[in-house]
């Protein structure tokens, strides 16, 4: 179940690339079209609403949930809504389910709460109506930047919140109405979040968020070695907050948490199977992290994705990753580790077993189909459904192109450029006129060629591998 599901893509994606039965309510009917349209466009087995969550709470058909999702509506509803999904959670969730909740948290947050503010105040006592929502957006964040530029004490003694004025302006206006002109807004601490989940009877299980499980990345030493002698979960992922400043939340709740054995992780991880997403050779060896760059454990990460690229990328579980002649001297744990600093950067994920991608493949084909289809009307979508990962998988818009392309039939790069050539702006037109390419259509021929053949070499093979192409 999802809860707040916005225009319906990842609710899609799961239903098409996953097996099992899926729900999602949002309050708006253009939503719910659009969510519809994708789902039958698979045919996966779903059922979607426009109900407020205390409407859809009220149902008696719904069914004992496995998983139920909030994305981002934690901290955006109010109260009252807030108690309806308590309740909804203490009643509908199966034993053992699982809760995925993301939210703006505190301390990190805190300081935008006063830009909030002052915008929101410009918006309702000054906005001019006929400007339209844009309109009122685009004045009230002139105003809070004049403001700023006033000599204002709060933004000299809170720098971060200028730089985020600033940062926020080139974000979409749909967006910011949502995110910051919203009638609730608010901003809780991991603990407050804890309680009140806890009136579910779920208990917090851990960060959705995978650079959270290795410190290095995030904590400075010292930092490190203080959170080592915390010791309850609560209190210790609080102070981790704290430690870096968090803005924004992804947790795992449990409703009846138990704990795994030594023996029972070990062999659950061996038998988990993962594949490669990038390139080996787009593979770097170092990762932005919020303490600084961190260096990847290259002697583990390199043969890993090496024995990753083999068989065409083909998922191997870690038991077949550990057998590697330069990994079976690893210990587990850093193998585990390296693992997750590869999929948390995106370059790996997890893979679905192969009983489950036969099964899935066909409505994942035709959900990409209508997604490419869609795109040529210039309602480009950014992800498509891998059967293999049971997830959704980002190209850009010319990757779209050229997977369309070279589904009607189009076999090489030169062809893909050409087709898209054609199609796009006069070149063709002019060209057939003339007889000659214009400076500007010869270099956007250039362009797309070295674009397609790019894709070629270095994007096809991972998507066949994934059974996107």
């Amino acid at each position: 179940l999802e809860l707040g599901y916005g225009q319906g893509l990842s609710l899609a994606i799961h239903a098409a690339a996953c097996e099992g039965e899926f729900w999602g309510t949002d309050f708006m009917p253009a939503h719910a079209a659009n969510a519809r349209e994708l789902l039958d466009a698979s045919g996966a087995q779903a059922q979607v609403f426009d109900q407020s969550f205390e409407e859809f709470a009220a149902r008696t058909d719904l069914p004992q949930f496995d998983i139920i999702c909030l994305h981002g509506i934690w901290a955006w509803v109010s109260d009252a809504n807030r108690a309806v999904i308590i309740d909804l959670l203490r009643r509908k969730l199966a034993y053992g389910g699982m809760v995925y909740v993301s939210y703006n948290c505190a301390p990190g947050y805190t300081p935008v709460a006063p830009l909030r503010q002052l915008l929101n105040l410009h918006a309702e006592f000054a906005g001019a109506a006929d400007t339209g929502v844009a309109g009122r957006i685009d004045a009230a964040l002139d105003f809070a930047g004049a403001v700023a530029d006033s000599g204002a004490a709060f933004f000299g003694e809170n720098p971060f919140v200028g730089a985020h004025l600033e940062k926020i302006r080139d974000y979409s206006r749909d967006y910011l109405a949502h995110e910051y002109f919203g009638g609730n807004w608010e901003l809780m601490h991991f603990a407050q979040v804890c309680k009140l989940l806890g009136e579910a009877k779920l208990d917090f299980a851990a960060s959705a968020r995978l650079y959270d499980h290795v410190d290095a990345l995030d904590i400075a030493p010292e930092g490190r070695r203080f959170l080592a002698g915390v010791a309850h979960p609560v209190l210790r992922e609080s102070v981790r907050d704290y430690l870096v400043n968090r803005r924004f939340r992804s947790d795992i709740f449990v409703k009846g948490a138990r704990r795994l054995s030594p023996s029972q992780q070990t062999d659950l991880l061996m038998a988990q199977r993962f594949m490669l997403m990038t390139a080996p050779q787009d593979i770097g060896m170092t990762i932005d992290a919020a303490a600084g760059p961190y260096s990847l454990p290259a002697a583990i990460c390199q043969p890993l994705i090496a024995m990753l690229a083999t068989d065409d990328f083909a998922p191997k579980t870690l038991e077949q990753l550990s057998a590697h002649a330069d990994l079976a001297a690893v210990p587990l744990a850093e193998l585990v580790e390296a693992l997750l600093l590869l999929n948390g950067a995106g370059h790996v994920h997890s893979a679905q077993d192969a009983d489950t991608i036969n099964r899935v493949e066909a409505r994942c084909r035709k959900l990409n189909a209508f997604i490419l289809d869609r795109a040529r009307y210039g309602d480009a979508i950014g992800c498509l459904a891998s059967p293999v990962t049971g997830a959704g998988v980002r190209l850009a818009r010319h990757e779209q192109t050229f997977l369309a392309v070279r589904a009607l039939g189009h076999a090489a790069p030169p062809s893909w450029a050409q087709f898209v050539w054609r199609h796009e702006g006069d070149h063709a037109s002019q060209f057939r006129q003339t007889g000659t390419l214009s400076p500007a259509s010869a270099r956007r021929m250039a362009e797309l060629l070295a674009q397609a053949e790019d894709f070629a070499a270095r994007r096809l093979p991972i998507l066949q591998a994934l059974r996107i192409a």
